[in-house]
């Protein structure tokens, strides 16, 4: 780029602000106006969000924080399931007890039914697009025809003296009707007897279901969404009835479960909540294992890989119940399987022990018994960290082929070793993230109770913030950092820069996102990390979010809750970067479009004009009514030197010893292209081969408005040359087009 340079004198330094300010106000009179169709609607990139979030109330507070009334509504369960092997069939009884802790009288209730998605009757199927190409794969061309027998079945929907409830379902929601409204304070009992087919996870897909393993004619279980689960009544969106398609998840209130889950003897079954008969299910030997890894600080095998293979070899007839209780959780998964091997260790917090525990097949060993573990006990600790200690008595990993999903205390983790055993770093990593970021999820959203089926960010974004979090804080024997796939502000920049035909804000609707994975997971990833590392810094944001997260655990916060709360509690105004960053698809393309040097010359003056230029720019402040007497005295001055030695003389030693400070001048134009406001990062390389950043709020931009394609200029001053000056310098504001980036003298 062009440089411009001008010598100029201490004189003229020091007075010049003054005047140019004086001039460029009057020039400002000819400036053409906005055409007055732009100001039918008001633009600013740092307006308030207080026009767009939710009035605050007695239940969710302008400062973020549930208000002195806030209520939520609790539904307990007391089960009974029974896990058919021969046929792939779950039967099962459930009482709920619902609270209504609400102001509000209740007609009637809601209830999800997320296995109906299954049902030939889908809504799901009913929406399905497809395009018909030369060649169709076989699967493609099965599930055209939805021929699986999916979808609840219900028995009986009864109440607590066993009449029957009027119920009417509507695809994956049930309503039933009271025969009396439950009023505020008051309890109601639900009894619901029912059953459904089991998915094949490797023909179909789906969150839950089954992996069969034809050489050993064995299945391994993971199982969710299979009972019918109360719906969350709400202050925010009274029914959260919202029918499930697929991709929102669920959202569900807290409650205790006590569950007993009848399986063949011969399979190892893991569950949310704690195991209450150890002493009827695992043998003498598995039951001292299991107390040593609670004091154990690495891994110890409860079911070795020789007993499950041996497990493997048998087809029981008899069976076992295994007997689990769980306090104070949203929802409720389990796993068997004949197949497993079972590791655990302790993880000490305060003066509780959490057991970090792992169920496996040999197929994915060794890496499982080397790798999963280890990646729960470090997920705790670095969540714990950032938000509050792990209240849950377990967490467990356990491993699927081909999945990734979370349930309070359980997971479903993909991740297998090729038929030697044998695995890639690229298998290992993608491994291990998959398993941090499972057990991640029993902060964001099982503990920290966000709606799902609304704002997907909620729980996948914040939870993929702190898989990166985890992932930084992961060592292996390798000595690398992990290669993470989400975080750094670079990594975003392709989906940033696209097709905004494509891009949806992060602020949609789970069904209606465009790109579910950059949208959801990558983009509110980065944003809070750049929040982070560059906006706010790491002491002020972790504060803030520590402060948000322990004040929405175990409660249902919405977005407005979290973007007021990371302000109140770091005194950092940020209404300008949720607005771009969450309710906008723009992107952050900063471009430097010219600069100019200015060196002072600190010598006596030799030429007159320079003086004289001066004198006549202080004789226009004596006419304006400034009437120093020693600028006069400057004014009248006639000889250069003279005129320069006043100047010198009568600075104040402040002013005096700034003439050997700053030399350098650096005027910098600016232009936001993209439409994304963010900081302004510079890296200053000197002549003399050192360098510096220097970093400036995006508050630069503040008096912009809708102007954002003209010019903002920023002076740097330095005390020696600069010979290079790079914008955006480690890539940490997503900018996504770094060819603009750069000045060269």
């Amino acid at each position: 780029m062009k440089k411009n340079v001008l010598i100029i004198t201490a004189a003229f330094c020091l007075f010049a602000t003054n005047i140019f300010a004086q001039h460029n106000h009057k020039k400002n009179k000819g400036v053409t106006p906005v055409p007055s169709y732009q100001n039918a609607t008001d633009q600013n990139k740092f307006r308030q969000l207080d026009q767009d979030l939710p009035t605050p109330n007695v239940y969710r507070t302008a400062s973020g924080a549930p208000g002195h009334q806030y209520w939520q509504n609790t539904a307990d369960y007391t089960m009974d399931i029974r896990l058919d092997d021969e046929n792939q069939r779950v039967y099962g009884t459930e009482e709920i007890t619902y609270n209504n802790a609400s102001p509000d009288v209740l007609e009637y209730l809601w209830v999800q039914l997320d296995q109906n998605m299954r049902s030939p009757e889908s809504m799901t199927y009913e929406i399905q697009q497809g395009n018909l190409k030369d060649g169709v794969g076989l699967n493609e061309y099965f599930n055209m025809f939805h021929t699986f027998p999916g979808g609840f079945n219900i028995d009986q929907v009864k109440d607590a003296s066993g009449a029957d409830y009027s119920v009417k379902v509507n695809h994956t929601m049930m309503r039933i009707d009271l025969a009396k409204p439950l009023k505020a304070g008051e309890s109601v009992k639900v009894n619901i007897k029912w059953w459904y087919n089991i998915n094949d996870r490797m023909e179909i897909g789906g969150r839950s279901g089954y992996e069969y393993f034809k050489e050993e004619d064995n299945y391994l279980y993971t199982i969710a969404q299979f009972f019918p689960r109360m719906a969350v009544y709400s202050d925010v969106t009274g029914w959260q009835n919202k029918q499930f398609l697929g991709r929102g998840e669920f959202t569900l209130p807290f409650g205790d479960y006590d569950v007993k889950l009848t399986v063949p003897s011969d399979m190892v079954v893991g569950a949310t909540g704690e195991i209450q008969n150890t002493g009827e299910v695992l043998t003498a030997a598995q039951k001292a294992r299991l107390e040593k890894a609670k004091i154990s600080d690495t891994p110890v095998i409860i079911v070795t890989q020789e007993e499950a293979i041996a497990n493997e070899k048998s087809r029981a007839t008899d069976t076992k119940m295994w007997h689990f209780k769980a306090e104070n959780v949203r929802d409720y998964g389990w796993c068997a399987s004949r197949k497993f091997i079972w590791d655990a260790q302790g993880v000490q917090f305060s003066d509780r022990t959490v057991m970090a525990m792992s169920l496996y097949p040999k197929e994915g060993n060794p890496m499982w018994e080397m790798y999963s573990t280890k990646a729960i006990v470090l997920t705790l600790k670095t969540y714990s960290k950032f938000t509050f200690d792990y209240p849950y008595p377990v967490a467990y990993s356990i491993n699927g082929k081909s999945i990734g999903m979370e349930y309070p205390m359980i997971c479903f983790n993909g991740g297998r070793t090729d038929a030697e055993g044998k695995f890639s770093d690229e298998v290992k990593y993608r491994t291990i993230l998959v398993i941090i970021h499972e057990v991640g999820h029993n902060y964001f959203p099982m503990i920290i109770n966000s709606d799902e089926r609304q704002w997907t960010w909620m729980d996948e974004g914040l939870n993929t913030f702190l898989q990166y979090q985890t992932e930084r804080e992961w060592t292996d024997e390798s000595g690398e950092a992990f290669p993470s796939r989400r975080g750094p502000a670079k990594l975003i920049v392709p989906y940033m820069g696209g097709d905004k035909r494509y891009i949806s804000p992060i602020m949609s609707n789970s069904e209606s996102i465009y790109q579910f994975g950059n949208n959801a997971y990558g983009k509110p990833c980065t944003a809070l990390n750049i929040l982070r590392e560059t906006v706010m810094g790491p002491e002020l944001f972790d504060h803030a979010f520590k402060t948000y997260a322990n004040r929405w655990m175990f409660k249902h916060p919405s977005p407005a809750d979290l973007f007021r709360t990371m302000e109140d509690a770091s005194a950092v105004d940020l209404d300008w970067f949720w607005r771009g960053w969450f309710y906008t698809n723009d992107h952050c393309d900063v471009a430097i479009t010219g600069a100019k040097e200015f060196k002072v010359n600190f010598n006596t003056p030799s030429e007159g004009a320079t003086i004289k230029s001066v004198s006549k720019s202080i004789s226009k402040q004596a006419e304006a009514g400034q009437f120093d007497p020693i600028l006069q005295s400057i004014a009248r001055a006639e000889d250069p030197a003279k005129a320069y030695e006043l100047v010198k003389n009568n600075f104040t030693d402040t002013r005096r010893d700034k003439l050997n400070e700053g030399n350098y001048f650096y005027q910098v134009d600016l232009k936001m292209i993209g439409g994304l406001v963010m900081p302004v990062i510079f890296k200053l390389e000197y002549a003399d081969g050192t360098s510096e950043e220097v970093r400036i709020p995006a508050e630069i931009w503040k008096m912009q408005n809708e102007r954002l394609t003209e010019t903002v200029s920023k002076v740097l001053i330095t005390n020696k040359a600069v010979s290079k000056i790079v914008l955006d310098p480690n890539l940490e504001t997503a900018d996504t087009d770094v060819s603009n980036n750069v000045w060269m003298k």
